[in-house]
């Protein structure tokens, strides 16, 4: 009987992986692809399944982007742009303003006093909180919270949200598609006239996520401190949300100042599946972003992390299980090597026959779980890297060396053509599943757009998996999993 199952569910993958090819073949004649005179690149996909259309526009504007006094606010800004317009998310704009320019002078005069340390005049900062917190409170008359969800809602959207990421900002909607004017005529008015209303309020919230997600939390703080020495010259290697004094002295002049620089059309992918009439939602394109003029072309990071010389450790101490990350220095998209390693990720760690699973959750049963993944970011060379969590009483010093082990087998014993099949029908496999919803090849669009330069990565991508060989595994697993190139974290709980 588990052998008859095992065929059936072999064959029903290889179906929806034949499936999936022609799909995927398919999409260079499903996407319709614009580019409006401002810079706007446009991606439309009819579906007529449902009504309903996914909308997502992402600005290629990330954490990564950030200057060291500007950490945090590609994050914060995400937050911002829900606060809304000069006509929406307020009772009288004219009446306001005025109250807004109070609380940036007052907050300036704040931080520069704060700043002073211990040199600093103690009432001079009492009576510039309680000002602030006046002005704040006053201004807050006009506000109207969540008019953008309000509306949104009222007409029959969903998932109204946002993520920030070290590569970019997006965000996303699933609405009727007899609504799509309403979301255009929305977010052009967001895109030209974002009013960083509450701003000193949202940080506290920004703050006291910050405390809850990564300070409070051991796995938090592991990743960003993993993260932050495995990358010592780079910008990746800095936290999104920023460290708490980056929040701390974030302003909403700079806010605006980062904001009116580059979150303009020319720096953002806009991606639309459903039931849509290509011409005719061009033309709404068109009527409402058209008009938009550009802003700063968004520059490469021009820094480049120094080849590593010696294996880093990090160890984080909290009331937590332990945990273990391994991570190597790699190259990204569309370099030849990272290729390699999505099929080095899929053979390790992708299924309950993956090798890394076999061996530590079902073999010797040292692990409760083990993943794979590339981070932290896509835009620049990231690493590779393997998490597992130790099964008690097992410690994170057994799971490191069988990992090794297993990693040192790569460089050794070239894979089967059996188990580069079943990578690609499993690639195949996922890839069809992300794009049945119209969000998920709404975010499959903008993320490639946005990332490798052209979504038709999501065509290039199974062939040249295809073309992977053995010799390119051990080559690659000799070349990158070295001690030299690793980077270690894990928790040790607290006693």
């Amino acid at each position: 009987m588990k052998i008859l199952s095992r065929y059936v569910l072999a064959l029903v993958i290889s179906l929806w992986a034949t499936a999936s090819c022609f799909a995927q073949e398919g999409l260079a004649d499903k996407v319709q692809e614009y580019t409006l005179k401002n810079g706007l690149k446009v991606l439309l996909v009819p579906r007529h399944s449902s009504p309903t259309v996914a909308a997502w526009i992402r600005f290629k504007v990330g954490s990564v982007d950030e200057r060291s006094d500007e950490r945090g606010l590609a994050h914060l800004l995400e937050h911002m742009l829900f606060k809304g317009t000069k006509t929406l998310g307020t009772r009288d704009y004219a009446a306001e303003k005025p109250l807004l320019d109070q609380i940036e002078k007052t907050a300036q005069l704040l931080k520069a006093e704060e700043l002073k340390k211990d040199k600093a005049d103690q009432k001079v900062i009492a009576d510039l909180k309680a000002e602030l917190d006046r002005l704040e409170k006053e201004a807050g008359k006009y506000v109207i919270k969540e008019e953008f969800a309000d509306i949104y809602s009222k007409n029959g959207a969903t998932g109204y949200n946002a993520f920030t990421s070290k590569d970019g900002t997006t965000y996303i909607i699933n609405l009727p598609s007899n609504k799509l004017e309403l979301w255009a005529s929305i977010e052009s008015d967001r895109m030209q006239n974002a009013v960083l209303r509450e701003f000193y309020t949202e940080m506290k919230v920004v703050k006291e996520e910050r405390r809850r997600s990564y300070d409070a939390e051991p796995e938090g703080k592991l990743w960003e401190t993993f993260i932050a020495d495995a990358f010592n010259a780079h910008p990746y290697g800095q936290p999104t949300i920023g460290w708490m004094s980056d929040i701390d002295n974030l302003t909403r002049t700079k806010a605006e100042n980062f904001l009116h620089k580059y979150y303009w059309p020319n720096n953002a992918v806009m991606a639309l599946v459903g039931d849509l009439d290509p011409q005719q939602t061009m033309a709404l394109i068109e009527r409402y972003f058209g008009s938009i003029p550009p802003g700063t072309p968004m520059p490469p990071v021009p820094v480049e992390e120094p080849v590593q010389a010696g294996e880093k450790r990090t160890e984080v101490i909290g009331d937590a299980e332990p945990e273990l990350m391994i991570g190597f220095h790699k190259p990204t998209l569309p370099a030849p090597d990272d290729y390699v390693f999505d099929v080095i990720d899929m053979l390790l760690t992708n299924g309950r026959t993956s090798r890394l699973y076999r061996k530590l959750v079902m073999e010797k049963q040292i692990a409760t779980s083990v993943n794979s993944f590339n981070a932290p970011g896509t835009r620049y060379p990231n690493l590779f890297i393997i998490g597992a969590t130790p099964r008690a009483p097992h410690t994170v010093a057994e799971v490191e060396k069988a990992i090794e082990q297993e990693l040192d087998r790569l460089k050794t014993q070239p894979m089967t053509k059996d188990e580069l099949q079943q990578i690609l029908n499993q690639l195949e496999y996922q890839e069809s599943s992300q794009m049945q919803s119209n969000g998920g090849m709404a975010r499959e669009l903008t993320e490639y757009e946005a990332v490798a330069g052209t979504w038709r990565y999501l065509i290039e991508h199974r062939h040249k998996v295809a073309k992977v060989t053995p010799e390119d595994v051990m080559r690659v697993a000799k070349q990158y999993f070295t001690r030299d190139n690793r980077n270690v974290g894990f928790i040790t709980t607290k006693q």
